[in-house]
């Protein structure tokens, strides 16, 4: 029997009943990055809607609330589970490159990456995603209409939102890229400056994209007025989008990756994003080690090691199913790891440099995640993008949001770095109409009693972020500790294994050192998880937002419908 068989027939196996026998949730749970964005998800669960017209709500209004992480103008992963049907869907709308993208375009005469050019303006913006997959999450899993899940985003940007702390921290160093664009600087700066905090900012232009969205469908947006708009206000700014483009746009539905690790199942993302064969091969390492009754040195031994082979395959085999053909039956083998297994010395590192492969930079907060649960056990873990923070820094006048600069995660060449000190070959090379690789995560842990929905942003370290707050869940954590871990990261290369602030002692950095490791403190902590979790037999709830942005965060739970406030 093949891998991909046996993984396919255990994951029949592994699902029945995650949302079947048991309690149902006694109450929903919405977690995001922003507050006002968890009272919109509330606002709609209220009005009768499920998880998926939740986060339609919550997706637009974080668009809308932080602009430096996500928006219309870029793209994202919904993880889906349909509770009646006990059936996961993964909605991949992820953007594409033009039709007019070529492999070199961001290569001078001599062959040398101008990386400015797939970071700021026009040219670094990749067709965006995210409208269409509001319109066909609500088309096909809402039971609301569309116009009701996009009611509280729009009446936000009409009456005006709070621009706050984690808006403010990121805008600092875009700032000039967005005072570069008339259209972003008229829409996010005030006097050309950031704003202060607690500025009611009001984006008319927003509201009429969501009510045009609402009224048209996906035709809103990628056909007509708006459409015609778009692409005159690229071109103008030395962009290559078409009309055609836009028309061409399509969601794609693929099936989740599923996966065993000590008695838990994990429902994860696949290609085109990297984290669930990532997760897999890391998990499937460990597996075959004393992991769990190791000492906390050879833990982050094993598990810098494990990150660099599952980082280093990353840059080799990854990128869009659609136009390569990714090796995920020998990827999530068993077989695999444990070759991978085999090659790691159990107390020296192992240089990225001696495993082969291709041949650097901090991430920021940009992405956003959201975690749902509603009472009738639907689930949605949903990360999106613009890519770094402010994408593009760019706004086409008259639409009320930036572009995306997911161009930046193609492999522009071979071994050259992105933004985020990821190398790629030639599987994620830039071709028109690609989709270019992701490291988002949206996952789901499935234990014996508890189903916990779990995400975050945080560029390259996502994938182990996700990792450790698996990790955590599965040692017995809450949502809120699991929120919360400490967090390390090694990502093949650099070849650098880091820690935040804090995370690690004296002794422990001392002793990696000893090892062979090159232990660096990150200058900031990184990541906003936001988990959701539900206890099947008993059906309580519980929910975690991550501390690092302080009260920026949200995560709500409801009260009974037969206690008069719906939500608290």
């Amino acid at each position: 029997m093949s891998v991909m068989v046996r993984f396919a027939l255990l994951g029949v196996v592994w699902l029945a009943g995650v949302a079947g026998a048991g309690e149902l949730p006694k109450q929903a749970v919405v977690a995001s990055a922003n507050a006002q964005a968890t009272d919109a998800g509330l606002e709609v669960l209220a009005a009768g809607g499920n998880a998926f017209d939740a986060a339609v709500a919550v997706s637009a209004t974080l668009g809308l609330v932080e602009p430096e992480s996500s928006g219309l103008g870029g793209g994202g992963f919904f993880l889906l589970h349909l509770a009646k049907e006990d059936r996961q869907v993964f909605v991949d709308a992820r953007e594409r490159a033009p039709l007019a993208a070529t492999r070199d375009m961001y290569l001078d005469a001599d062959g040398k990456p101008q990386r400015v050019k797939a970071v700021d303006g026009a040219l670094a913006a990749g067709i965006p995603g995210l409208p269409a997959g509001l319109v066909h999450l609500a088309d096909k899993y809402g039971k609301l209409p569309l116009s009701r899940s996009l009611a509280p985003a729009i009446r936000l940007a009409k009456e005006g939102w709070v621009f706050g702390r984690k808006n403010a921290s990121m805008m600092g160093w875009r700032r000039l890229s967005l005072s570069a664009d008339p259209g972003a600087s008229a829409l996010f700066l005030v006097d050309g400056a950031t704003p202060a905090e607690g500025t009611r900012m009001r984006n008319p232009d927003y509201a009429r994209t969501l009510e045009r969205l609402a009224s048209e469908g996906r035709d809103g947006f990628y056909r007509g007025e708006l459409a015609a708009k778009l692409v005159a206000g690229v071109r103008e700014r030395g962009g290559i989008w078409s009309e055609q483009d836009l028309v061409d746009y399509r969601v794609v539905e693929r099936k989740p990756l599923r996966l065993q690790h000590r008695g838990y199942r994990i429902v994860t993302a696949p290609p085109p994003s990297s984290g669930g064969i990532a997760l897999a091969q890391t998990l499937q390492i460990l597996e075959g080690l004393p992991y769990t009754e190791a000492d906390s040195v050879q833990k982050l031994h094993w598990l810098t090691e494990a990150l660099r082979r599952a980082y280093r395959d990353r840059a080799i085999y990854l990128g869009d199913p659609d136009f390569v053909e990714v090796p995920v039956e020998m990827l999530m083998s068993p077989h695999y790891a444990a070759g991978l297994r085999a090659s790691i010395h159990p107390d020296r590192a192992t240089p990225s440099a001696m495993l082969p492969g291709v041949g650097d930079s901090e991430n920021g907060t940009d992405t956003t995640h959201f975690s749902i649960i509603d009472r009738e056990g639907n689930l949605a873990a949903v990360t999106q993008t613009v890519n770094l923070p402010y994408g593009n820094a760019m706004v086409v006048p008259g639409t009320g949001f930036l572009l995306n600069n997911e161009m930046d995660d193609f492999s522009v060449k071979t071994g050259v770095p992105n933004a985020f000190g990821l190398v790629g070959d030639d599987a994620n090379a830039i071709e028109p109409g690609k989709r270019p690789l992701s490291s988002m995560t949206p996952s789901f842990l499935i234990g014996p009693e508890k189903t916990a929905v779990l995400g975050t942003p945080g560029g390259s370290r996502i994938i182990s972020m996700v990792l450790i707050g698996l990790m955590a869940l599965m040692d017995g954590q809450t949502a809120q500790q699991a929120a919360a871990m400490p967090r390390v990261h090694h990502q093949y290369l650099p070849d650098v294994l880091s820690y935040e602030e804090g995370a690690l002692d004296e002794a422990t950095v001392g002793a990696l050192r000893e090892r062979g490791f090159t232990v660096e403190a990150g200058r900031n902590s990184w990541g906003n998880m936001h988990v959701a979790r539900w206890n099947r037999i008993t059906g309580e709830v519980d929910a975690g937002s991550d501390p690092r942005w302080g009260d920026v965060g949200k995560a709500a739970t409801g009260v009974g419908e037969d206690e008069g406030s719906i939500f608290r």
